[in-house]
């Protein structure tokens, strides 16, 4: 679907590579432009945050700090539909790539700069991360233990939304470019894209004061709640509509449960009491195959390395064998299974691009200009 669409990737880490991964796959040719020593997040784990959000993009060298280095950027953004960047606010500026100077030489170019709190304010130029996006977006407070205490959570939510939204911004750009002509620039806040997930949650506080968003969504019910298994395992169920509770009694052969259907999970709650014990009776995998058969919304709580065993992913091929995830999975055709090595399509994006000879790539070779 963006065969043709030429982007220019200053992004590191997770959010905009992670928007970039999503482009490539749609077809996109994502120049991927980085320092001499790297991404970062080469070096982290293994290399494997690198591996997971940067398959199917080319990867240049550039030193920016050199006067040619920044020449050889504005001419390769000359050509490009697309750039993306996650510096800090002012750094693009200070490098002479910043949206005033692009758009002078690319009238039509869509700019995304990911940001963690925009480009103005008085956060604007504090360094952050996911934790700190989380927190101030309302969203971890809503993943509190028994005591009330904040739970570390174990994904970086606030970095893959804030992916979503660029990704979706930048098409909305692509597509307003193919009507007016003329390219944009869109500030992407992380925080703010956090935020944007709490619509339930900040109207039903402000217009009833309690603060957990659709109540009976949390846990406050029975039938919509988390149960552990004989061995330890979890299951989800959610028989929030009264066809799918009936269903599940019924076939647990539990009729007399009907009536409790919005019940609450106390231990005061002598249906509560029994499903805990019905659920302990047997395995996940058990549970697992009872909620294919029956129509009641109960599926397992999954560990990461189970999902490509799981047939929602597994028919489809959706995670693969080697450890990577589609981003579509109703398309033929991803972006490929592989990462780019530092710099390895330099020679090539500057000879097919800038119709660079290979004399001139040696040149800026030996003199720290390219990699």
């Amino acid at each position: 679907m963006l065969k043709g669409i030429q982007v220019i990737d200053f992004t590191n880490y997770i959010p905009g590579p992670f928007t970039t991964l999503r482009l490539a796959e749609l077809g996109a040719e994502v120049i991927k432009i980085e320092p001499p020593e790297g991404d970062p997040s080469r070096h982290n784990g293994n290399g494997l945050v690198f591996d997971a959000h940067n398959r199917g993009k080319k990867s240049i060298v550039l030193n920016l700090k050199q006067e040619e280095g920044k020449k050889i950027a504005l001419d390769l953004i000359r050509k490009a539909d697309v750039l993306i960047e996650s510096f800090r606010s002012g750094v693009m500026n200070k490098l002479g790539l910043g949206y005033k100077e692009v758009s002078t030489i690319n009238p039509a170019i869509i700019y995304c700069s990911i940001t963690g709190y925009r480009g103005r304010g008085t956060m604007s130029r504090l360094g952050s991360h996911d934790l700190n996006y989380m927190s101030v977006s309302g969203a971890l407070a809503q993943l509190k233990d028994r005591s009330g205490r904040p739970v570390h959570p174990s994904h970086t939510f606030a970095d893959y939304i804030g992916g979503l939204v660029a990704s979706e911004r930048i098409l909305a750009g692509l597509v307003a470019r193919g009507i007016s002509g003329e390219g944009s620039h869109h500030c992407i806040s992380l925080a703010e894209s956090m935020a944007s997930m709490m619509t339930n949650h900040i109207l039903i506080e402000k217009e009833t004061g309690y603060g957990k968003g659709i109540q009976v969504l949390n846990g406050t019910v029975i039938s919509y709640g988390l149960y552990e298994t004989k061995d330890k395992g979890f299951v989800s169920l959610a028989a929030l509509e009264p066809k799918f509770w009936s269903n599940f009694c019924q076939a647990v052969g539990r009729e007399g449960w009907l009536s409790a259907h919005y019940s609450k999970p106390e231990s005061e709650n002598p249906v509560y009491r029994e499903l805990v014990d019905l659920f302990k009776s047997k395995a996940r995998s058990e549970w697992a195959a009872f909620g294919q058969e029956v129509d009641c919304c109960l599926t397992p709580v999954l560990e990461v390395g189970e999902l490509e065993e799981n047939p929602v992913f597994k028919e489809t091929g959706f995670v693969s064998e080697d450890g990577q995830v589609n981003m579509y999975g109703d398309l033929k055709q991803g972006a490929a299974r592989m990462a780019p090595e530092k710099g390895e399509h330099t020679k090539e994006v500057l000879g097919n691009w800038l119709n660079v000879t290979d004399e001139q790539i040696q040149d800026w070779e030996k003199t720290g200009i390219i990699g």
